[in-house]
């Protein structure tokens, strides 16, 4: 099978040639017909995570987005068979552990990262293997089409996740989400159908004219702000009459992430979901005193547990949100080299997703 591999941190994946993975007897193999490329392929690709001792081996299969087909299981799987159109959430659990047994499966014990670790192979990839796949893998609605799916595959759920689930966002609230790349604008049109009034906030006002396309009711961009209006958590508290209820962080720089706990009301929720760069190494400074005044939450978020996929279905069939509007630009698998350094320089505007996998 084909696969992009990374050679060296910041260089250009090599595309070659492996042999099919092997299944495991509690496995699957999963032909891609899609794979979104991701921020966070771009982080692995450029060497980010020492400091948390996460960094991506040399050698690694990226890609963690794939919808695709079961092409087969094996002898203990029971929920699957060849054929089955499927997605792979990225946060593979081992259904076994306690969080697993209680959904959540994004945070098991002995997890495995999909692409980022040489015990999961990544989907940019002809096929790939899923361990637990009773578990792990989950059924793909007729209506679903592969690419919209890989859309869906990480930000998406991330974005459902983080809104729906470690916190709760409904009608009347207002939500400010900072970063519109694919995760950005993936929690722009959920918090929007799930009935909250959405301030998106970016450098780019391409990626803001989607934000407000896919549901934004205010857009800020900082860099268009005139002398005199404020910062942007001020520009954000005058647009949402006092601050947003809940305020997502999907760039994960330190200006982002404290402009987004500073945007909030008192009682609001500040989510992280972007991860740090070099520049952070993982650490950011918070305005503590003015959170432990105010009764500011700050929540991690990762993934979403695979259990929770029908509840998103549920929200897609019920709001006719289309996941794969986020879509920008379909690849083949000898484009995603360039399309993870273009993200050097935040081009990439939109999801991109692999869609071409052959020679």
């Amino acid at each position: 099978m084909r696969a992009a591999i990374l050679r060296e941190y910041g260089e250009p994946l090599a595309v070659r040639e492996l042999p099919d993975p092997d299944i495991d007897t509690d496995g699957a193999v999963v032909r891609v017909d899609a794979c979104g490329v991701c921020r966070s392929d771009w982080h692995a690709w450029a060497g980010h995570g020492e400091w948390a001792d996460d960094r991506v081996p040399r050698g690694q299969v990226l890609g963690h987005e794939p919808a695709g087909e079961v092409v087969a299981v094996g002898d203990e799987v029971d929920r699957f068979r060849p054929g089955d159109r499927v997605v792979v959430p990225f946060s593979l659990g081992d259904g076994t552990c306690p969080h697993c047994r209680r959904g959540a499966g994004n945070v098991c014990e002995d997890g495995r990262a999909l692409g980022f670790e040489a015990a999961a192979p990544g989907a940019f990839a002809e096929r790939v293997p899923v361990p637990a796949a009773d578990y792990n893998l989950v059924e793909r609605p007729e209506w679903l089409g592969a690419t919209a799916a890989a859309a869906l595959g990480c930000r998406y759920m991330t974005a459902y996740h983080a809104l729906a689930e470690r916190t709760t966002v409904g009608g009347g609230d207002a939500v400010a989400v900072h970063g519109c790349g694919g995760v950005g604008l993936s929690a722009v049109q959920i918090a929007a159908a799930l009935g909250a009034r959405v301030v998106a906030v970016d450098v780019d006002d391409d990626a803001l004219a989607l934000a407000a396309e896919f549901g934004a009711a205010e857009t800020v961009n900082p860099e268009s702000m005139s002398d005199g209006a404020g910062s942007v958590p001020e520009r954000i508290r005058a647009l949402t009459d006092g601050g947003a209820d809940v305020s997502l962080d999907a760039l994960g720089i330190a200006e982002t992430c404290r402009n987004s706990v500073r945007s909030l009301r008192p009682r609001g929720t500040h989510v992280q979901v972007g991860l740090t760069t070099d520049a952070e190494r993982g650490e950011v400074s918070l305005p503590t005193d003015w959170m432990t005044r105010w009764e500011i939450s700050f929540v991690g978020s990762r993934g979403m547990p695979p259990t929770s996929y029908p509840d998103l279905f549920a929200l897609i069939e019920a709001t006719g949100i289309d996941p794969g509007e986020l879509v920008a630009r379909e690849l083949s698998l000898s484009d995603v080299s360039d399309r993870l350094a273009a993200m050097d320089e935040y081009e990439a505007t939109g999801v991109e997703v692999v869609t071409e996998f052959g020679g």
